[in-house]
């Protein structure tokens, strides 16, 4: 489930950023509010990718790749509002 919420929060936050970046840096509120929803649904995936990689019957690829998904995407999230407070 944890790499379900990453791949979702992933290719939410791309696709956000692709669409501020085409529209010339202008943002609405909707693309704001996205970017808070990813951050949660990386925390939550982040949280479900731990436990799954604790149960003995799921398998650890998925609970790591979802680490991984969720660890980027949280990065990017950083990233976009650093940048964002610098300029």
């Amino acid at each position: 489930m944890g790499t379900v919420f990453g791949v979702i929060s992933l290719v939410s936050l791309i696709a956000v950023v692709y669409l501020a970046y085409a529209a010339g840096g202008v943002a609405p509120v909707n693309y704001g509010i996205t970017g808070v929803l990813v951050t949660i649904f990386s925390i939550i995936g982040l949280i479900l990718a731990v436990l799954s990689l604790n149960d003995r019957e799921s398998y650890k690829f998925f609970g790591g790749l979802g680490i991984i998904l969720n660890g980027v995407t949280l990065a990017g999230i950083s990233l976009v509002l650093y940048i964002g407070a610098n300029l």
